[in-house]
């Protein structure tokens, strides 16, 4: 495979995509769905699932919660709501003008963390998938998987765009001086104090990724404001 100059590595929940807005309308509709009691047990359930697993898995936590109550009826419901969810409405502003904006400088790739069903369709169903011409990794844990990035998708320089520090720290404690990480101040993650405190700084840091837009990536080692 031929090796790019600069491949761009977007995540997804929180950096292109709104995430938080995403849970909100889907607890919003449980309630209204299901009840008070039984939505929060559906939470319960997804945060165990999120712990046992390392990523938010929707669908398997509906699933779970069937075995649970398996005479709720309105779980078709709540899978429909599921599959059928606006995605492209939930994009940041300016989100695929920001992948587009680094596409003339080296290839844009997806690389998130997820399930292999709801995740991709995400992806899919937001216009992730065709602004990155298709060229789409999701992991369990993405920053211990960086040899099979590498070896997808080889470049001289890599820039990882993500909301949160400890996955950019991580990557940069593997790949060095050949990785830029750029920070988007978006979603729970990036506001917690606590969770900031504990990392360093990335090389790049923005309030929103439409920002990506004042940015100069012709030296990804020496990204300049324009």
């Amino acid at each position: 495979m031929q090796t790019s100059k600069t491949v761009f590595l977007f995540d997804v929940d929180n950096t292109l995509l709104d995430n938080d807005r995403i849970m909100s309308n889907l607890r919003s509709h449980l309630i209204s769905e299901i009840g008070s009691e039984r939505a929060e047990q559906y939470w319960r359930i997804f945060e165990r699932i999120r712990a046992d697993l390392g990523f938010v898995d929707y669908l398997g936590a509906l699933q779970q919660y069937r075995i649970e109550y398996p005479h709720e009826p309105h779980l078709v419901e709540v899978s429909y709501y599921l599959l059928n969810y606006p995605f492209a409405n939930r994009l940041f502003p300016n989100s695929i003008d920001a992948v587009e904006h680094v596409k003339q400088w080296g290839t844009a790739v997806i690389l998130t963390d997820g399930d292999v069903v709801f995740q991709p369709l995400k992806v899919y169903r937001s216009g992730l998938f065709e602004v990155c011409d298709s060229k789409v990794l999701i992991y369990v844990h993405k920053e211990s998987e960086l040899a099979d990035v590498e070896e997808r998708y080889p470049a001289e320089h890599y820039v990882v765009i993500d909301d949160k520090l400890r996955i950019l720290d991580a990557i940069k404690k593997i790949w060095k001086s050949r990785v830029t990480t750029v920070f988007v101040s978006q979603g729970h993650y990036a506001k917690d104090p606590q969770i900031l405190s504990k990392f360093p700084a990335a090389d790049l840091s923005l309030e929103r990724i439409g920002a990506l837009l004042d940015y100069d990536f012709s030296d990804p080692r020496e990204v300049r404001h324009v």
